[in-house]
């Protein structure tokens, strides 16, 4: 079997087991070597059954060799499915690169709603900047990302200071943060499985994205945003065009890049450090959180174009 024929075979498993269930990715995680990162599993941060996560750290990172970027990955499901371990791959492949990955749960509906979710998200990452440190990663250095559904959290925990600050903490204590075809603005909604986790017809305005930017008394992080040009669930020009050019109108850094050859599902599949040829997302996620990081994005609000508009 040829790598390319490898690849679509494995893409093509996993669109149809997503399609299926909705968050099986055991396909992707089979083919995803760990030899490049330790795991520590099951490790709580609140007080919910579901408040629980999982940290990815380089293999190679050494007691006093300094402390490494942080990630925090929120997985989709329509708010509605996922388990972190469903997503072990994205912390192997992401630690492989020298990051340490923390990949949390949250609670989903039924048994809550918006914006309950976001309080998790928010803890989570809260938790990550006070405790990260005891597993060589750097506190001051942390950057929220998400897929889908997860893209959404991300967002709104960089974007909305509301969930942070129920912790006193602020935004600008993020470092950065990255989206991969995320819903930032799907008003009305018309997704039936989604309509109930935001309390449709009655969906608040503020439980958008895109109405969060430039809020008075916040700075925002710079931004990554990713989406596949061929996305038939999470419109790519309205969602990731749309905040991309929100954020760069209020003077936040921001990247936009839009790959062909995958799709919503496939996309998140490409972090995959075995099927990275689907699209080079882990590429540009790495290059953005070292860079960043490293000061060479800064708040100047110029914008990079790694691809062409999704349009």
């Amino acid at each position: 079997m040829t790598k390319r024929t490898f690849l679509l075979s494995s893409a093509v498993l996993l669109t149809a087991g997503l399609l299926a269930a909705c968050s099986p990715l055991a396909v992707v995680n089979a083919v995803s070597p760990d030899g490049a990162s330790s795991a520590t599993t099951a490790v709580r941060y609140g007080a919910d059954p579901r408040n629980m996560l999982d940290i990815y750290r380089p293999a190679t990172l050494r007691a006093g060799g300094g402390a490494a970027p942080v990630i925090v990955f929120f997985y989709g499901g329509n708010w509605v499915s996922g388990k972190r371990s469903d997503y072990a791959f994205v912390g192997r492949a992401l630690a492989a690169r020298g990051f340490v990955v923390v990949v949390p749960d949250y609670r989903l509906y039924p048994q809550v709603r918006y914006p309950d979710f976001l309080v998790d998200a928010a803890q989570a990452v809260v938790w990550t900047e006070r405790h990260i440190g005891t597993y060589g990663g750097d506190p001051q250095q942390v950057f929220v990302m998400g897929h889908s559904a997860g893209a959404y959290n991300a967002a709104m925990v960089a974007l909305d200071p509301r969930w942070l600050g129920k912790w006193g903490v602020k935004p600008d204590s993020l470092r950065g943060w990255i989206g991969l075809a995320g819903p930032y603005d799907f008003l009305p909604v018309q997704n039936r499985t989604t309509r109930p986790v935001f309390n449709y017809p009655y969906t608040r305005a503020d439980s958008q994205p895109v109405n969060h930017v430039g809020e008075a008394g916040t700075k925002t992080p710079p931004a990554l945003l990713i989406a596949a040009k061929s996305d038939d669930l999470v419109d790519p020009a309205r969602n990731t065009g749309g905040l991309a050019a929100k954020l760069r109108a209020a003077g936040v850094p921001v990247r936009e890049a839009y790959y062909g050859g995958v799709n919503h599902y496939t996309l998140v599949a490409s972090l995959s450090s075995s099927l990275h040829a689907l699209a080079p997302t882990l590429d540009a996620v790495a290059a953005f959180v070292r860079e960043t990081a490293s000061g060479t994005v800064s708040g100047s609000g110029s914008d990079r174009r790694t691809s062409g508009p999704a349009r």
